[in-house]
């Protein structure tokens, strides 16, 4: 009869994803955005209902979504997002461009 082996690891817990329950005080995007397409989740959260403190805090949103959904993103919805994160960082660009012509 094997002795029972005292090292191996217990069973690991089942993790919670709670990156989804995640909100801020003063915006709140739809529910799903997140699940949409880049144009879409890029010209959300640019607009002023959802980031009233300008374009660059919606792309702050869009990273902190990234980071925290980690390895529970598939490859193609992280493609997705990283592609809306682009697109944001050329609306921000134009508008420093169009701000340092003017």
């Amino acid at each position: 009869m094997r002795k029972a082996r005292r090292d191996r690891k217990p069973k690991q817990q089942k993790r919670r994803l709670w990156v989804h329950t995640v909100t801020t005080v003063s915006t709140f995007p739809r529910a799903g955005l997140f699940t949409a397409d880049a144009a879409t989740i890029a010209r959300t959260l640019a607009s002023k209902r959802v980031s009233p403190k300008g374009i660059t805090s919606g792309l702050r949103m869009l990273l902190f979504f990234i980071n925290r959904a980690g390895r529970g993103l598939s490859a193609a919805r992280r493609a997705e997002l990283l592609k809306a994160k682009r697109l944001m960082q050329e609306m921000i660009a134009k508008r420093r461009n169009e701000r340092g012509a003017a």
